[in-house]
């Protein structure tokens, strides 16, 4: 008896203790889902200067890696997080999956301390390639700078059939980006701690098989007014 009245002791102990440790991942992947919703605003509330219109409709995923330090892409092995949606069935954007991203290259700079990065996935095949253990930006998945403006009829060859088109926005202004060189991978633990189970960015983007957290909630209804299909 006494050894089972410490085992559950030790039970209570143990779900006492890491039920903070869970809201507290929780709540830091809440605030980066606010952040990226505030780009994703910004990003088409100047039109003649933010992302065109046309391209978010197309797009099939879209990511936000907002607040990302410049020292994140200068010193390798330090990484900028973020998250992704991707379409549903029914052209709605679902549930989302976390993600991180960092860089070798010493010499690749933002303009400003910080920026924010939106990234654009533009066919199916983009999204096999977000959905791998890690993909090198250029390398396999091929990438190009976003056209800024109202539409993208500007757009070169080179962006028009490009995988993935990446923007950055330091002190308010929005730039295709170029991140060629670039990793990026599915942040598993960010994700677990979101979910508060395991669960693989594939099975969440592409199957569809969790329904959005209320924390999720008020992103997913800004990125879905901002890339609606007519």
């Amino acid at each position: 008896m006494r050894r089972h009245a410490l085992l559950i002791s030790i039970l209570l102990i143990g779900g006492f203790i890491a039920a903070p440790l869970f809201a507290a991942g929780k709540e830091e992947e809440v605030k980066k889902l606010q952040a990226a919703e505030l780009v994703i605003k910004q990003s088409v509330s100047a039109p003649d200067k933010g992302i065109p219109r046309d391209l978010l409709e197309k797009a099939e995923c879209v990511g936000v890696f907002p607040d990302v330090k410049k020292a994140a892409f200068i010193v390798g092995g330090e990484w900028g997080r973020g998250v992704f949606t991707c379409r549903q069935k029914d052209g709605t954007f679902g549930a989302p999956a976390f993600f991180t991203m960092g860089g070798p290259s010493v010499g690749w700079q933002f303009g400003g301390e910080e920026t924010d990065l939106i990234l654009l996935v533009m066919n199916q095949e983009g999204v096999k390639k977000l959905l791998q253990d890690k993909v090198n930006i250029g390398g396999e998945a091929s990438a190009a700078a976003g056209p800024v403006g109202r539409t993208a009829q500007a757009g070169t060859d080179l962006q028009l059939h490009a995988q993935i088109l990446s923007w950055s926005r330091s002190r308010g202004l929005f730039a295709g980006a170029s991140l060629e060189g670039m990793v990026m991978k599915p942040n598993n633990n960010g994700t677990e701690d979101f979910y508060g189970r395991k669960l693989e960015a594939k099975s969440i983007l592409v199957d569809q098989s969790v329904a959005a957290p209320e924390g999720a909630k008020s992103f997913l209804k800004t990125v879905n007014q901002a890339a609606k299909r007519s």
